[in-house]
């Protein structure tokens, strides 16, 4: 009887490792966004490049198991867009955007809107081993990386790069994934 449990339990735990992942990926982003509410930038950082890690390995284990799906494949998007979207965006928002006003509003909104644009289409293409723009992980990596430079870089510099990141997410150059 405990060895049916135990053969059952693990085959529900490989079943759902993937996603088990995603949704640690995602829990990361949601503490990297209440960490930068809550005065806590560096946290934040930390959650994010964490969340990174748990996005590589979700991938890497659906193939692995051979558990990909749609579910994990719609799952991994929306928890892509909490933490290499919205947690990225906030942080800068936060660090440094703040001081435009409007404009900084404008470009945090627009950089979580090219990366729920770049998800959404990603969702609906045919994998071909490349991808279409740059992928968010990558641009909110890049993105949450640049915080560390804002005693560093003129102010105006982050703008310029978030808008740069931005439309590479929805430009149609393609990407050999790795």
């Amino acid at each position: 009887m405990l060895t049916n449990v135990m053969d059952i339990t693990i085959r529900l735990l490989k079943a759902n490792a993937a996603n088990l992942l995603t949704l640690c990926n995602l829990g990361l982003g949601g503490f990297a966004i209440i960490a930068c509410m809550n005065g806590q930038p560096h946290l934040s950082l930390l959650f994010i490049f964490i969340a990174a890690l748990a996005d590589r390995f979700d991938g890497m284990t659906a193939r692995k198991f051979h558990i990909e799906s749609e579910l994990g494949k719609q799952l991994d998007s929306m928890s892509d867009i909490i933490s290499f979207g919205v947690a990225p965006a906030l942080l800068l928002y936060q660090g440094i955007f703040h001081m435009f006003g409007f404009p900084g509003i404008f470009f945090t909104i627009f950089y979580i809107a090219c990366g729920a644009f770049r998800l959404a289409r990603f969702n609906i293409t045919e994998s071909n081993g490349y991808f279409t723009g740059l992928p968010i992980t990558a641009a909110g990596c890049l993105l949450t990386f640049s915080y560390l430079a804002i005693p560093y870089l003129p102010s105006h510099f982050f703008i310029f790069f978030s808008f740069i990141l931005s439309i590479l997410m929805i430009s149609t150059f393609t990407l050999k994934k790795v």
